[in-house]
């Protein structure tokens, strides 16, 4: 179903204003869709994460292009349509708390961290792996139950290794989820392998 006809204006950035609604709102697609002018599968795309991976949230309050009021409005209700709001000069992208900008040489590493997080901090919540990753809740919910399709190549490996976050941001994510600090990480326990026996010595 294409996207319904509004006459008002599209907000800039709209596919990284799409990414910030999904992730932080509890909007419908065609709600998002039709204020950021995009087809609502595109919508779904994206947050199946098949569109725009890797890309950062554009915050549309924090950027003057929307208020938490009017958000809230259409949460209320599926019928009602977000409208813009009014500003004269547009204001500047302003950099808030959140992952950086991934180069696509890194976007490969990302389920390879989160599968490191759900390992040894299974309490952290999807949004905070999201924030700190720069990645969807459906990829995080297809590794933490193992569905990914990518899931026999997959790797856990620590984010701030990999350049994905900074440690301060993952040690205050881990302190929210309740745990001390990421100093001491859990210890996993790992299935023990079977040695192999030792050859006999044969005296000559």
């Amino acid at each position: 179903m294409a996207p319904e006809s509004n006459e008002s204006p599209k907000p800039l950035m709209p596919k990284a204003t799409a990414v910030w609604l999904i992730e932080n709102t509890g909007l419908t697609f065609r709600q998002i869709g039709s204020f950021c002018g995009l087809h609502d599968l595109e919508i779904q795309s994206i947050a199946d994460d098949e569109v725009a991976v890797g890309m950062v949230g554009y915050d549309p309050i924090v950027n003057g292009q929307l208020t938490k009021e009017e958000i809230e409005r259409c949460e209320s209700s599926s019928v009602e349509r977000l409208t813009i709001a009014s500003t004269t000069v547009p204001r500047p992208a302003t950099r808030t708390k959140g992952p950086r900008y991934t180069p696509v040489a890194r976007r490969g590493d990302k389920p390879d961290a989160i599968a490191w997080l759900v390992k040894h901090y299974p309490n952290l919540k999807d949004a905070q792996i999201s924030r700190l990753l720069g990645t969807t809740k459906p990829t995080i919910t297809a590794i933490r139950d193992r569905s990914h399709w990518n899931m026999a190549t997959i790797t856990a490996r620590d984010p701030v290794g990999l350049g994905l976050c900074k440690r301060q941001d993952l040690d205050k994510e881990v302190q929210r989820a309740g745990y001390a600090s990421t100093s001491e990480a859990p210890v996993v326990e790992e299935k023990p392998t079977r040695s192999t026996p030792a050859m006999p010595e044969f005296k000559l």
